[in-house]
């Protein structure tokens, strides 16, 4: 079977940027999106440089406009979407208390909303070829909780539950719908966190050390790929052994 048609949300750095180096590499034509259209088109540029397709599309996942918007340029590059990646985010730290209604609404609106409406749109041409494929991102921290990130952990773990709630309602009809809930890796993202926070979290993996990004692109495009045929509704933890399940 001919590699998709690929989006990958949130591309232009860290995990985003290697899942779609990495598709580019096993052959699919990559829509790289991110919110700035510089970063989307450099990635894009060099995707291109190495042999592969690409091309960058700016936009706001969480918009209802720009979703459709980063669809449609998918289409008019590449063709019908048969892989979509959700994984834009963004991480805020605060403790609890010290949340505003702000901060938990943008989170959800990002990880939540935009999985949603990404989702709503490349899923109707999926199930009308009767074959597609959907990973969402997630964290492991939707799986154990994070101190200072109750709303970055509530809305990964909302991702996963939206993962397997929609898997069972398409895989009967050719879409598989995965995750993956990556441990901390070495992104700006998580970078972006304290060094206390950090240090802690490190001292908690049994592999002692964080990941890289390259090693979460390999998750995705195995589940990208016909050798995870069987993986419907399944989250996987490329996490440094913080979540053993």
């Amino acid at each position: 079977m001919p590699a998709r048609p690929a989006i990958v949300t949130g591309a232009g750095s860290g995990i985003g940027r290697a899942i779609a180096v990495k598709l580019a590499v096993v052959g699919h034509a990559v829509t790289v999106n991110d919110l700035s259209l510089e970063r989307a088109e450099a990635l894009a540029g060099e995707i291109r440089a190495a042999g592969g397709k690409a091309a960058a599309v700016a936009g706001d996942v969480s918009a209802e406009a720009d979703a459709g918007a980063i669809h449609a340029a998918a289409v008019a590059a590449h063709g019908d979407v048969g892989l979509l990646v959700n994984n834009a985010g963004i991480v805020h730290q605060a403790l609890f208390e010290d949340l505003t209604v702000g901060d938990f609404d943008r989170m959800f609106a990002v990880h939540v909303r935009g999985t949603f409406l990404m989702t709503k749109a490349v899923l109707p041409a999926m199930l009308s070829a009767g074959e597609g494929i959907v990973v969402n991102v997630a964290s492991q921290l939707g799986q154990i909780g994070g101190v200072e990130l109750v709303h970055y952990s509530g809305a990964k773990a909302a991702i996963i539950g939206m993962t397997k709630a929609l898997a069972r309602e398409v895989s009967a009809r050719g879409v598989r719908v995965n995750a993956v809930a990556p441990g901390p890796i070495n992104t700006p993202l998580v970078m972006a966190l304290s060094e206390d926070w950090r240090a802690a979290k490190r001292a908690e993996l049994p592999l002692g050390r964080f990941g890289e990004p390259e090693e979460v692109a390999e998750a995705v495009a195995f589940l990208a790929s016909p050798a995870a045929s069987l993986f419907v509704g399944q989250t996987l933890g490329p996490n440094s052994g913080d979540v053993m399940l």
